[in-house]
């Protein structure tokens, strides 16, 4: 007796292939929307990798790091040959961040990039690593002497534990220890370590568009304009012209109240620097609230200078007199006459002047040029601000009718009489 029905056998073959061919056509449809596979070679490597097959909208990080040189695996790490997103990434060093203070060394390190050596001007890891801005060593002994866990205001602990290459460090700091709040006895000091900690280069920034940064070197080089109004999130790029917003994504957004350890956010979104942002008890010259930050401090002020310090006060040592002189000395200059000058290299990856063999220009007190500035021929000054390009003009204080001397430099003896009115 036959069956009109088909049988069991027959409906799983008639499923299967249905299966099959729905499988078939799915892989074909997720083929065709594949991007189409694209390869470089970096001279740096030798390697093929194939990052740009997705990346290929990212905008070059900076003309000192080209691409067709460097690639994308060199400095963020990442599986090279994987046309896969998540294996890609997988590997990848920092996240998106390769320069965070944990992974740099292998990300940017080497004697040809930024962990050689001081004389060729490439120990910048090893700067930044000991500065007071990655080690908050001044903030964390200030608060332990203050509670008593230490007899004086000499530092012996970093956010994390680092130790200083020069054996014969002039700051007679050889290393800091970890600081662990746990082993302090005073509340107020693990107060200070839960609420206070968010300003170092490694630490992650407060939530909201005022902090917006990243952490370890791309905390100061990297950022986007828009990020400040909340508009975006940082992007692609590497940069040596910051602008002050970017120094205030950690100074100058609030106090500390040091009676409870908090950090007490400024309310406001400012739109005018001088009337909405500053603090309002403060005074200001015109040259403190139209410079940006790096126009006056060094990168050896910011980005150290290789030792440990015990405070930023050790570090710092730019003074009205630097680029002003005083009433009996005219400021410190340089006239370039190497090629290979410190000054010209510094022009050339910030290029806001034609810098050049023959100018004259300030020098700190410990010779470090201020690449920015020229003596023009009638004795006057120029300033070129490296985020803006805005060319400033001033005049030396020597012949001028000003009483300053040349022993008190703080800014309140200038703002005597030079502060801008509010």
């Amino acid at each position: 007796m036959h069956s009109d029905q088909p049988s069991t056998f027959d409906f799983r073959l008639f499923l299967a292939s249905g299966l099959l061919l729905l499988a078939v056509c799915l892989a074909w449809w997720l083929d065709s929307r594949r991007p189409d596979a694209v390869m470089l070679t970096p001279s740096l490597s030798g390697q093929p990798e194939y990052c740009l097959t997705c990346h290929s909208d990212l905008p070059e990080i900076s003309a000192s790091h080209p691409i067709k040189t460097f690639g994308c695996v060199s400095c963020h790490g990442g599986e090279r040959l994987s046309l896969e997103a998540d294996l890609a990434h997988s590997t990848m060093r920092g996240g998106a961040n390769p320069s965070d203070l944990t992974v740099v060394e292998q990300s940017c390190g080497g004697e040809n990039c930024h962990s050689g050596a001081a004389a060729d001007e490439r120990d910048h890891i090893q700067r930044v690593e000991t500065s007071i801005q990655s080690t908050y060593a001044g903030a964390i002994a200030n608060i332990r002497f203050t509670f008593g866990a230490q007899p004086d205001l000499t530092a012996r602990l970093g956010v994390s534990g680092v130790t200083d290459a020069n054996i014969t460090t002039p700051t007679g700091l050889p290393a800091l220890a970890a600081f662990d709040p746990t082993l302090d006895e005073n509340p107020a000091i693990g107060q200070f370590a839960a609420n206070c900690l968010t300003c170092h280069l490694n630490a992650t920034p407060r939530a909201g568009k005022a902090y917006t940064r990243y952490t370890g070197c791309a905390s100061c080089h990297s950022f986007d304009s828009g990020a400040w109004s909340g508009t975006k999130k940082p992007i692609h790029n590497l940069s040596t012209a910051i602008p002050y917003n970017q120094c205030n994504t950690c100074h100058n957004r609030g106090n500390y109240d040091l009676r409870t350890m908090t950090f007490v956010e400024r309310p406001d979104q400012p739109t005018s620097r001088l009337t909405d942002y500053y603090q309002p008890i403060a005074e200001f010259t015109r040259c403190e609230y139209t410079l940006d930050c790096i126009d006056c401090h060094t990168r050896i002020e910011a980005m150290g200078d290789g030792d440990l310090h015990s405070s930023k006060k050790e570090i710092q040592y730019i003074q009205c007199k630097t680029c002003h002189g005083t009433l009996t000395e005219l400021p410190r200059t340089q006239t370039i006459t190497d090629p290979n000058d410190l000054a010209l290299k510094l022009a050339f990856i910030n290029p806001v002047m034609d810098l050049k063999i023959g100018d004259t220009i300030l020098i700190t007190e410990t010779g470090e040029p201020i690449w920015n500035t020229r003596v023009l021929p009638d004795g006057t000054y120029q300033m070129v601000g490296k985020a803006t390009k805005t060319v400033f003009s001033f005049r030396a204080v020597k012949g001028s009718g000003c009483t300053q001397t040349g022993e008190n430099q703080s800014s309140a003896y200038c703002h005597e009489c030079h502060a801008v009115k509010r």
